[in-house]
């Protein structure tokens, strides 16, 4: 097949920032390419994503498909940042619902591949009825992704030897090397709540595993650099071509050559001169994720815990329970440590937040943390490492495409 064919990708992320961000990075790259992307997604969303540059306005077309009226959905509620945590299961039904409209837009379209989230459980079968190839681009970890289940059948049918919440403190029996990967108790009983069915009609856990079955290629936002064993054991445990996409890391280019003040610029000029006044590798980067919701006591212990270290920081608080098992697996790698937490409730303190700071950031014990954390923020900051990433990709689409 000839390399410089031009390939026409939907892409159709999750109703969440934290997806939309990626998969709009991704589909970028991908454009930047010389190929063509439809990017879908909801009104109000797609308002409110970054704008694109001017090189790339002809090559990838905004797709703005309306969420169906739900009972219990607030109105103009379009994201999972519109919405508190317990209605976000009113929000996938909204989504199920663009079912129809989606399977009419690729009918009329005829793409060559379809990049999708977690949540449609519905358009592997849609997209292969019409002949288009699927891509399955988790963002998650894919530490995660192992320790979801033994393979897709298995998240799907709920065939996990792990029934208690005992159970899941303890490394997956499928994982054949050495890992702590494992929830804490408190972390397992939260865990527990994406396999149970919500309101949408099904778990989330079991979304995933019907978004996985049913692609073609498996993509996820890694990198052999950080994930090499986990990346080689998702392909054992799926039995699926794997694709690690690099992290995707955002551009600042469009706000440093922005043509207008808005808001968002501003505030960015603001934050840019504000690290401009801190002294080097001084400052505490703090942000959970884009559906993480603390109680009001974690965000009031962790904010006095912040400043009782004396330590500048910068937090972005935004409104899945991965980040734990992140925090295992980066203490394992000796890049940080994690906060001690009461293992029943997962509470923690003001004193405990500002010990481990001190400790990581100011205090002889913590070196090897701090040099391990300037090795892997090479590997995050390697742009042109990540770019390969996304042009091995592309090449696997071509290779894998339909005559």
């Amino acid at each position: 097949m000839a390399c410089n064919r031009q390939l026409h990708i939907a892409i159709f992320p999750w109703l969440a920032f934290g997806h939309l961000i990626p998969n709009l990075e991704l589909a970028k790259l991908i454009a930047q390419k010389g190929h063509k992307i439809s990017f879908i997604s909801t009104p109000r969303n797609i308002d409110r994503l970054p704008k694109l540059p001017h090189n790339l306005s002809s090559s990838i077309t905004f797709v703005k498909l309306s969420l169906p009226h739900v009972d219990n959905l607030p109105e103009n509620s379009e994201a999972t940042a519109d919405v508190p945590v317990e209605k976000v299961p009113y929000l996938k039904i909204a989504f199920d619902g663009l079912q129809q409209p989606l399977a009419q837009f690729l009918q009329a379209s005829s793409p060559d591949w379809i990049i999708y989230d977690f949540a449609p459980h519905w358009l592997p079968p849609i997209a292969a009825k019409l002949g288009i190839s699927r891509v399955c681009f988790l963002i998650f970890n894919s530490w995660t992704v192992c320790f979801l289940g033994s393979s897709s059948l298995a998240i799907i049918n709920g065939d996990d030897p792990r029934t208690t919440p005992e159970d899941f403190t303890v490394p997956p029996e499928w994982i054949p090397f050495p890992s702590n990967l494992a929830y804490r108790l408190h972390e397992a009983k939260l865990f527990l709540n994406i396999a149970q069915v919500n309101a949408s009609g099904l778990s989330d856990l079991c979304r995933t595993g019907w978004a996985i079955s049913g692609c073609d290629v498996f993509v996820l936002r890694s990198c052999f650099e950080i994930e090499s064993d986990w990346i080689k054991l998702i392909g054992e445990i799926h039995q699926k071509p794997v694709v690690p996409i690099g992290l995707l890391p955002p551009s600042i280019q469009a706000i440093n050559k922005a043509e207008d003040s808005s808001s968002d610029n501003n505030i960015w000029v603001t934050i840019s001169d504000w690290f401009g006044k801190q002294d080097k590798e001084s400052v505490v980067y703090v942000a959970f994720g884009s559906e993480v919701s603390l109680s009001q006591e974690e965000i009031t212990e962790l904010a006095l815990g912040l400043e009782l270290s004396g330590l500048p920081f910068f937090w972005v608080l935004r409104k899945s329970d991965e980040s734990c098992l992140n925090a295992r697996i980066f203490e394992e790698k000796m890049v940080g440590k994690e906060i001690p937490r009461d293992e029943e409730n997962g509470s923690f303190t003001r004193n405990e937040v500002a010990k481990t700071l001190r400790l990581v950031i100011l205090e002889d014990e913590g070196r090897i943390c701090r040099d391990k954390a300037k090795e892997i923020s090479k590997i995050f900051g390697d742009k042109e490492l990540h770019h390969r990433y996304v042009d091995t990709f592309i090449g696997k689409l071509l290779q894998f495409s339909k005559p």
